[in-house]
């Protein structure tokens, strides 16, 4: 006798899981492989490299890698050729137990750049267990008047196959007794049962030997057996029967010990003794459910005495039988179904499973850190998992798979402003209440070489004295970069270019680690006054950044050059003397000669002063030296007395710290009054016999110049002649207002139309004075050009025009000079009074002097000074007066204005002189025989009248 275990409900449910199964595999987009359990070491699995679409050469850099969570080593792959193969005994029954499906989760890593592939591969199930029943022999108790057709039920064996391999089919051995029952169709019920078919008579058979085989589906089949041996009893004839069979009840998990889970209740229709019942497990019962639970032999009542874990078992399911006392004993039986209900007793379980940091502050977006792998035992709501981030960070969790999720860049990140960040993922089940978990990650932001080095301002101005000793250093340049570690080492170097003739790396160097600028050579002054150049500073990233910085290095002027004397053009004199012939009718206050100096400094090291030595022994000298001019002039007339030859020494000095000085010997002939004059004549007359062959040489030439002289001396009269005819407009003899006079190196021409001298002469005819100043260039006329003026005096002058300009040449090299006291005096005519001019002497700046402005300070090469008062002064000069003061901003020295009385004695001493070399551009002009005395007497009748 024999029935299969299988019926249509089981069909049902196995097409209905190979259905979802095969759905489940083309939603999941994976690979997915298949491999039969057992399978030998070393059994092909799949080509996973070419389905996963990687090259096998890029395997190993990229660090290719399997996975596979809590299933250890059973799989493989082969770096070499990409293949997944069986590394280890595979036993599904073991990995899944009784579930339909089995299948191993693979987790496959690569990174440059961070991939990962999920494959899925299932085990399959092979015949490899045969069905097995719980003993070998099993007895049953039977009373011989037990009815026909009564049920006494059996366990039946288990397969641990799954499908057509656990389809298991009975056969009894033959009897005349007992037939097999066909199982409940009741799914929760798969009991086997014996059937009595005759009545027991235990007289006749007092035992009774069968044999149960079970045979599974599988090919080739395998079989199970057990012995069951009936003992026939007599007497007693009810059993104790139940309410129902089968009981179902909902037990929640983590239920304290001592939990009731039902009551039973059986009846037996027998008295006395023999319906007495006593409530036992059956023997049947599996050690699991008895480690569980517990029963009341009187009562009935199952209790629980063990933890109840709905993720160890979600149901057990209770054989019960109740006995009575009766002999035979007669017993009832009854399946109690305990289904366990899940609470929110796990909390998540958060795996990192690859970190890729650092990262890169210029990653794209989207770029993986991190993968992150995330589970809970519970189930339904209970093991339903979302994952959050920290707010307010560049990332973001993206669900890639199943409860795994990728971190990402989500925006752009700068480390600069943030090098690293702190990131808290939280995972959350959906549970009441719901439980989490949290994990931590640090992300460190890699550098990359983003920012050049910069400088605090774009240029510095460096002030160095010359004649600095070779080496000095001068300056130090810094640049910061915000990048770190080699992309912040900041190296700095010169940007080269020529200077003149020398290229720069002659002048400086710079230390290329600490930016310190050094001097390789004294700088000079006078060479050189501004070195301007760039730095460069770049840092050691890849690609290298950098930057510039201009540097000005100004040469301060130090007192290196002593004065330097200056040979009058034509004087004679032994050893570069000056031999100058005076006469001894001269007047106290005449000047008699001039001493000439100049010196290569600037500013105050190269103002010059003028003293006389005293002669060792001698007398009184009756000649003096002007401070700053330089001019000699009498103290007093001259007598027979004195000495017909007088030696001078003249100490020239300059204003520098310490001062430098030169001594210039002056030699002077005391002469009578009409031998000058004589003297004069033969080297006139020697200047003449010059020209005159010069002429020979080229008359061409003369009648040109002459021709363009006669044509700008007529230009010029032209001009004066009708500013004259233009009417006054004050009185005849009002108070004027002083002219605008300029001088340069070369004897330059000015006049202001703004504002004109008015000049009274007598009874005559007022005029617009036109004054020239001499230029700087010595002549055979300096003496006479010199004399006093004598006449009526001119009224007061009046206010100068609040911005006017003196302009002179301060620096121009070792080539030109300007002396103030050259064009220092105004002459208005015949008559008229000489004007003073301004003289420099030291002070203190007041608020309410005048404003001089040159171009720079001293010591920079300056052509031009600006004398003006500033506006809005509150001190303005009243009629009639000038201003007493100028200030010359960056000098202690200030430019004063006196006025003389008409009949005063002046005296040029007071007059400085800025020590520069003098220009000399001399001006021959040309002139036959007897005509050269005359030219002459014509001249200083024009120079002594400047107002024609």
């Amino acid at each position: 006798m024999e029935f299969s275990w299988g019926s249509s409900q089981e069909s049902r449910r196995l097409l209905l899981s190979l259905l979802f199964l095969a759905a489940w595999e083309a939603g999941s987009g994976q690979v997915h492989y298949s491999v039969l359990e057992e399978a030998k070491h070393g059994t092909f699995v799949g080509r996973i490299a070419q389905d996963l679409g990687l090259e096998l050469a890029e395997l190993v850099p990229r660090l290719f890698r399997v996975a596979s969570k809590g299933h250890g080593d059973l799989l493989e792959v082969n770096l070499q050729n990409g293949i997944l193969f069986v590394n280890s005994r595979i036993d599904r029954e073991e990995l899944c137990g009784r579930s339909l499906e089995c299948s191993i989760h693979l987790e496959v890593i690569v990174d440059r750049p961070l991939q990962v592939f999920h494959v899925e591969v299932e085990v399959k199930d092979i015949n490899d267990n045969p069905p097995v029943f719980p003993g070998t022999q099993k007895n049953l108790f039977m009373a011989e008047s037990r009815p026909v057709d009564s049920r006494v039920p059996l366990e039946g064996a288990s397969d641990a196959d799954i499908r057509a391999n656990a389809m298991l089919t009975y056969t009894l051995s033959p009897n005349e007794y007992f037939s097999l029952e066909k199982p409940s169709d009741d799914e929760r019920v798969k009991r086997l049962g014996l059937l009595l078919r005759k009545s027991l008579d235990r007289e006749a058979a007092p035992e009774i030997f069968l044999v149960l085989t079970a045979t599974d589906g599988g090919k080739p089949e395998l079989t199970g057996s057990v012995q069951l041996l009936i003992k026939v009893l007599d007497a007693n004839d009810n059993a104790p029967t139940f309410d129902r069979t089968l009981y179902a009840v909902k037990l929640p998990e983590n239920v304290p010990n001592g939990t009731s889970v039902m009551k039973l209740n059986a009846s037996d229709l027998d008295e006395g003794s023999n319906a007495d019942i006593i409530y036992s497990f059956s023997t049947d019962i599996l050690p699991n459910v008895e480690s569980k639970f517990r029963i009341d032999p009187i009562t009935g009542e199952i209790m629980v005495k063990g933890s109840i874990d709905f993720e160890e078992s979600k149901s057990y399911e209770i054989l019960v039988e109740s006995i009575d006392k009766g002999q035979p004993p007669l017993s009832g039986h009854c399946t109690v179904m305990v289904e366990v209900e899940d609470t929110n007793d796990n909390v998540p379980v958060m795996e990192f499973k690859s970190l890729s940091l650092p990262i890169r502050e210029d990653a794209p977006l989207g770029t993986v850190i991190a993968l992150i792998s995330v589970y809970d035992l519970d189930s339904g709501a209970n093991g339903h998992l979302t994952c959050t981030l920290s707010p307010h960070v560049p990332f973001k969790l993206v669900s890639t798979f199943k409860n795994y999720y990728s971190l990402v860049l989500d925006s752009a990140l700068d480390r600069e402003s943030v090098s690293d960040y702190e990131l808290v993922v939280t995972a959350r089940d959906a549970g009441s209440p719901p439980l989490s978990a949290t994990a931590s990650v640090s992300v460190e932001v890699a550098d990359v070489n983003d920012n050049a080095p910069a400088f605090a301002q774009p240029e510095y101005t460096v002030f160095v004295r010359e004649n600095n000793p070779p080496g000095c250093h001068i300056f130090t340049v810094s640049a910061r970069d915000a990048d770190a570690q080699e992309n912040a080492l900041v190296s700095y170097s010169l940007v080269e270019r020529r200077v003149g003739e020398r290229a720069l790396s002659s002048y400086v160097s710079v230390h290329a680690e600490s930016g310190k600028v050094y001097a390789l050579q004294p700088l000079d002054h006078e060479e050189l006054e501004l070195l301007q150049f760039q730095v460069s500073a770049r840092d050691a990233g890849v690609p290298p950044l950098g930057s510039n910085v201009t540097l000005q290095v100004f040469v301060l002027d130090e007192n290196d050059n002593a004065p330097a004397l200056l040979p009058r053009p034509g004087a004679g004199g032994a050893g570069g003397a000056l031999s100058e012939l005076v006469s001894r009718s001269v007047g106290a206050g005449h000047v008699v000669a001039k001493v000439r100096a100049v010196d290569a400094d600037s500013g105050y090291n190269a103002w010059l002063s003028f003293e006389l030595q005293p002669a060792a022994g001698a007398a009184r000298s009756p000649f003096r030296v002007a401070l700053y001019t330089g001019e000699i002039s009498t103290t007093r007339p001259l007598d027979e007395a004195d000495p017909p030859r007088q030696r001078l020494l003249v100490l020239v000095k300059d204003h520098g710290a310490p001062a430098l000085t030169a001594t210039a010997t002056v030699l002077l002939s005391l002469v009578e009054s009409g031998q000058a004059p004589k003297a004069s004549s033969r080297v006139l007359a020697g200047a003449a016999g010059a020209e005159t062959a010069l002429v020979d040489v080229n008359v061409y030439l003369i009648v040109a110049i002459c021709a363009v002289s006669s044509l700008l001396v007529l230009t010029l009269l032209l001009y004066t002649a009708l500013r004259c005819s233009a009417p006054p407009r004050e009185g005849a003899c009002g108070p004027g207002k002083p002219t605008l006079v300029c001088s340069s190196a070369v004897g330059s021409w000015s006049y202001s139309q703004q504002r004109r001298q008015r000049v009274c002469s007598g009874e005559g005819a007022p005029k617009t004075d036109l004054m020239a100043f001499s230029p700087s260039v010595p002549d055979s006329n300096d003496r006479e050009d010199l004399q006093p003026a004598t006449g009526d005096s001119l009224s007061k002058p009046r206010q100068p025009n609040p911005d006017w300009r003196y302009s002179a040449s301060l620096r121009a090299g070792m080539h030109s000079s300007v002396h103030l006291e050259e064009a220092g005096i105004l002459r208005a005519g015949p008559g008229g009074p000489d004007q003073q001019w301004p003289t420099v002497s030291s002070a203190t700046p007041e608020p309410e002097a005048g404003e001089v402005s040159p171009p720079v300070g001293a010591g920079v090469n300056s052509n031009s000074w600006t004398f003006k008062y500033g506006p809005g002064n509150p001190k303005q000069s009243g009629p009639g007066e000038l201003p007493d003061k100028f200030i010359i901003p960056g000098s202690p020295a200030i430019i004063s204005i006196r006025q003389e009385p008409t009949n005063s004695q002046i005296d040029k001493s007071d007059f400085i002189t800025f020590g520069k070399k003098e220009e000399t551009k001399k001006k021959k002009k040309k002139k036959k025989g007897n005509k050269t005395q005359e030219k002459k007497e014509k001249g200083n009748s024009t120079t002594d009248n400047s107002d024609q």
